[in-house]
């Protein structure tokens, strides 16, 4: 439940009015239910809307507050009960004698406990076979208990470990593992952290294997990709904890890369933390070797990875491993194929079919263009819904550069900036933060003069908005159609949503920085985590949530 506030406007006067909303479940997606009006909401914050929202679910439940407070004797509680009950009216229910009248508004219940989703995550675990798995990776019973619970944490709720208890408790999970857990602290839990993480290699090659046995999985080709989570605190123990490019947009933070590879069915099948300074570039080979370890030789298979990975070294190095490489193709290179990008013979529509769990999608439409350089296909695209986005990020990035620019020889002129040095520095940090727009500016300081100027390249800015929407992807599969290489490469963006879903907020904001592998463990639950999504969307014991 949420409160959504409303205006309508009569005979030139303006009604405020909030409403109680839930969302429901339709054919046509997520649509938002009415149950009744609360007026003005006077004086209530905005800020407290939805705890306000939450109370009023709670207390419709029968649930009390940690202090065991009520609310039925409020007002606006009152209101809300009378909307909630007014579509449930009493319902027959037929029996062997006759019919059965129910008060509604007489049921109550105590003692909610959540236990749908934690029952699901358990069979899922279990038929894994995460618990001899554990076990046999040197877990004690107890460990292994605590490392489901954390895991089904992780999958359904992400809390931190202070957080975590009062979760376990308000859901079935003691009832389905049979454990009490009324005295479970944030201790154990955290004592469980440092135990599990020294084991994880042993414990992503066994889940590796047994995954095989559980599904028809295709390990033929290997999605990769990276990215960030920071400390907001100093980090001192923790040696992978450096300053780098962040994905999250804190500079000024200390941050560690995560790698994860996952295989085209979308189950994880390695990850490792870098240190936060590590170009992508750089941890290519690495990966590749930790790969290996996790689920051997697999000579033959394709690596895909972005732009970021898709240098000359990079490609030699997963062929040096037995490996086909799939790319996205650099700015320097797509601009190769500008006259075949105007060239309007050869392109061929990609039939993109709607999700099904959303029939009234719209695709946007993208054209492949097939052209063989050498031993490697190009694979050219233009996308409709990608042009629009470049345009908006190149004019966006352009207005601001200019804007800088202009502060930048404000200062230069006002002569709070005088050293050349200083000012050639400041003009290659702006070249770095808008490297899409400054490539097109040049960008002179005449010292003799104490001036600052630029002047745009009319060519190559005419060259980038022919490119608006346009990329290249590289291979050197040969055996795969231009649509097949396209549907591959879009494959990457299961790791996209894999890290979405790992993406909890202890990931965005780790505070247990003190200990040396405390975050690296976060992240490992994660993983296990998403292995059980992956299982349970791939139908274990005949589970189909897709």
């Amino acid at each position: 439940m949420y409160i959504r506030k409303t205006k309508r406007v009569y005979k030139g006067k303006v009604y405020t009015n909030h409403l109680l909303v839930e969302s429901v479940s339709t054919p046509k997606g997520p649509r938002q239910r009415t149950l009744c009006s609360l007026g003005k909401l006077d004086p209530a914050p905005r800020e407290q809307w939805l705890a306000l929202a939450r109370k009023m679910e709670a207390a419709l439940q029968g649930q009390l507050s940690l202090q065991g407070q009520r609310v039925e004797a409020d007002p606006l509680f009152q209101r809300v009960r009378k909307g909630w009950n007014r579509p449930r009216r009493s319902e027959g229910i037929s029996g062997q004698s006759g019919i059965i009248t129910i008060d509604t508004d007489r049921i109550e219940t105590e003692e909610h406990r959540e236990a749908g989703p934690v029952h699901v995550g358990h069979q899922t675990w279990q038929q894994l076979g995460l618990e001899e798995i554990l076990g046999r990776a040197g877990l004690s019973k107890q460990a292994c208990l605590m490392s489901e619970v954390m895991t089904l944490n992780r999958l359904i709720f992400p809390l931190s470990e202070l957080s975590m208890p009062d979760w376990i408790r308000r859901t079935a999970m003691g009832d389905i593992l049979g454990t009490d857990f009324s005295e479970l602290n944030e201790d154990a839990l955290y004592r469980n952290l440092d135990k599990l993480y020294p084991k994880r290699e042993q414990i992503e090659r066994e889940l590796s294997e047994r995954e095989k046995t559980l599904f028809n999985l295709d390990d033929m080709v290997y999605l990769y990709d990276l990215t960030s989570t920071y400390f907001e605190g100093q980090a001192e123990t923790n040696p992978q904890a450096k300053r780098g490019y962040s994905r999250d947009k804190r500079p000024d933070c200390k941050q560690v890369l995560v790698g994860l590879v996952l295989n085209r069915d979308g189950f994880p099948k390695a990850h490792e933390i870098f240190e936060g300074n590590r170009q992508d570039r750089s941890t290519v080979d690495e990966m590749l070797q930790i790969l290996e370890k996790r689920t051997g030789k697999h000579p033959g298979s394709t690596v895909v990875v972005d732009r970021g990975m898709a240098y000359e070294e990079n490609l030699e190095q997963i062929r040096a491993h037995g490996l086909h490489y799939l790319v996205a193709g650099r700015q320097s290179e797509r601009n190769e194929w500008l006259d075949e990008f105007e060239e309007e013979a050869d392109w061929e529509e990609v039939i993109r079919m709607p999700s099904p769990r959303n029939p009234l999608q719209k695709k946007s439409r993208v054209e492949i263009k097939r052209r063989q350089k050498g031993s490697e296909v190009y694979i050219l695209c233009l996308s409709e819904g990608r042009e629009e986005k470049d345009r908006a990020i190149r004019e966006k990035q352009e207005e601001r550069l200019i804007q800088d620019l202009e502060r930048l020889k404000g200062r230069v002129e006002k002569g709070h900036l005088k050293k050349a040095e200083k000012i050639n520095q400041a003009i290659g940090r702006l070249q770095e933060r808008y490297p899409r727009v400054a490539r097109y500016y040049g960008i002179q300081y005449q010292a003799q003069s104490q001036s600052l100027s630029w002047q745009e390249d009319v060519e190559k800015k005419a060259m980038a908005e022919k490119l608006d929407g346009s990329y290249v992807l590289r291979t050197d599969r040969q055996d795969l159609t231009a649509d097949e290489i396209w549907r591959t490469y879009m494959l990457l963006t299961r790791v996209e949503a894999a890290f979405r879903s790992m993406k909890s907020p202890l990931m965005e904001r780790p505070i247990f920085h003190h200990l040396k592998h405390r975050t690296q463990t976060h992240i490992f639950l994660c993983v296990l985590a998403y292995h059980l999504l992956a299982g349970v969307y791939c139908g274990i014991d005949g589970i189909i949530l897709k």
